[in-house]
């Protein structure tokens, strides 16, 4: 079954790489209009480029998602240039690891904070019937001991996709939130465990009852059909997407 988003305009929060990247790559192949953003200008060049390969309208710009101004001017920017903004998927973390105030406040000014100032910004460029979509994690579902604000944030992400819901569903704006699971990719948090840290990589893997680590394109592919026509009921929900990891 094939879902098309001709017509439909994403923005995505963090989508050079990664799970943006392959949100962004999804929607584009079902035919959106697509916005990125990320901090580093050669890695938004690149997936821009790699992006107008399948046909639609492409922008894409650096932002700092941790400045308020910053995420505000991106939006204005995106919705801008695609003509308004139908969709909006809040991706980016910074990954807050350390319980510590710098592992506290890396995790709210970009995890938390650029998430509401995003949805705020899209909000007003938004007609009614859109789409939000928060990128959580199963860290936010369970204790989170390696890394406390990291999990701790993205629970709050959780109930914000709750109360926004409930918010806009006189505008019939769907506001949902997915949590992956350890998600491998070139670069990512566990690609480099595994070349660093062997002995972490194989302990989250073994605690992995599909016995494999997830891809970024499994966690586009709900995001994919959480913004479309075929979750038009769906709202204010968090899907895992995670092998079994949590249950594990």
């Amino acid at each position: 079954m094939e879902i098309s988003m001709r017509g439909r305009r994403l923005v995505v929060a963090g989508g050079s790489r990664g799970i943006g990247r392959s949100i962004a790559e999804v929607f584009a192949r079902a035919g959106a209009d697509v916005s990125i953003c990320a901090r580093g200008q050669a890695g938004v060049d690149e997936a821009v480029q790699a992006l107008r390969a399948h046909g639609g309208k492409v922008h894409g710009a650096s932002c700092d998602l941790a400045d308020g101004d910053a995420v505000r001017a991106y939006i204005g920017q995106a919705a801008d240039a695609l003509g308004g903004i139908d969709i909006l998927v809040n991706n980016a973390s910074g990954f807050g690891r350390s319980d510590d105030e710098a592992g506290w406040a890396t995790s709210i000014n970009v995890d938390l904070l650029a998430t509401v100032r995003a949805s705020h910004a899209a909000l007003e460029r938004m007609p009614d019937g859109g789409s939000i979509i928060h990128v959580s994690s199963i860290s936010g579902l369970t204790p989170s001991v390696r890394t406390p604000p990291y999990g701790a944030v993205k629970a709050a992400l959780i109930q914000y996709t709750k109360t926004q819901a409930a918010a806009l569903a006189s505008r019939k704006i769907r506001v949902n939130c997915v949590a992956p699971g350890s998600i491998e990719f070139a670069g990512g948090v566990w690609d480099v465990a595994k070349q660093n840290n062997p002995p972490l990589y194989k302990r989250i893997l073994d605690s992995i009852p599909f016995g494999r680590f997830g891809g970024p394109e499994e966690v586009a592919n709900v995001v994919l059909f959480l913004a479309s026509d075929m979750a038009s009921w769906v709202t204010g929900q968090t899907i895992a997407v995670d092998g079994a990891q949590m249950l594990s």
